[in-house]
């Protein structure tokens, strides 16, 4: 009997060991998985990201083509009144 229980005693850290080695295998796999969660995510994100820069691009263009259309309409609106000024004086 005493034999079983120095086996007994002996198989302990041993089970111990299996069962830390289980518990890291465990957290390997979850490392993995969150590890593949995101990796996708940041694959989503950087797509979000270039399609958000190619909209600033666009409304950076728009922006640029608004401000050089309100010069020219500034610029129309001084050319009219010039116009405007030389009828009237044409007038007299």
């Amino acid at each position: 009997m005493s034999r079983a229980a120095g086996r007994s005693t002996e198989l302990e850290p041993i089970d111990r060991l299996e069962e830390k080695v289980k518990a890291l295998v465990a957290l390997i796999d979850r490392l993995k998985s969150d590890q593949s969660r995101v990796s996708e995510e940041n694959m989503r994100l950087s797509r979000e990201l270039e399609a958000t820069r190619a909209r600033l691009a666009d409304s950076e263009e728009g922006l640029a083509e608004v401000n050089a259309l309100r010069t020219e309409r500034e610029s129309i609106r001084g050319r009219v009144s010039d116009m405007l000024e030389q009828l009237e004086g044409l007038s007299l």
